[in-house]
């Protein structure tokens, strides 16, 4: 369970930053799920669906077996703690993201994502910032 608090950072959004997806140097928008964010001292969270919920009625975005893809965020300070959760066939696995990157899957078929970002406190331990979810679909050809 993450909390919220406002205490460090203060935004100037009051909303977290969007996050894209890059491959092959063509850039698409995530979705933005589930968040805590603080905001001129003030905090605000909202719930939101799973991803697959979330993306639904949305056309995935194609890409080739082992294709890179890379989480793009204009934005500062960065998230801290990152984690990327696949869903595929009602089954969900951790993947390991490198330097803000993944391969997509070798297996033909449609993938759901959440992309979490965490803006833990540097001085206090298992304290978050902010903390957001984002949801993307990819189809492998």
């Amino acid at each position: 369970m993450t909390g919220c608090t406002n205490i460090g950072l203060t935004q100037e959004e009051p909303k977290p930053p969007k996050a894209f997806i890059e491959i092959t140097n063509e850039t698409s928008e995530t979705v933005l799920g589930t968040y805590c964010w603080s905001y001129n001292g003030m905090s605000e969270c909202a719930d939101a669906p799973g991803p697959i919920e979330l993306l639904e009625g949305r056309d995935p975005i194609e890409v080739n077996p082992g294709e890179k893809i890379t989480f793009v965020m204009e934005y500062e300070p960065k998230p801290n703690k990152i984690h990327l959760l696949q869903i595929s066939n009602n089954e969900e696995s951790e993947v390991k993201l490198s330097n803000n990157h993944f391969l997509a899957p070798s297996q033909k078929g449609v993938y759901y994502y959440s992309y979490g970002a965490w803006w833990m406190d540097e001085k206090e331990e298992n304290v978050s910032n902010g903390d957001a979810h984002y949801a993307f679909a990819i189809e492998v050809k």
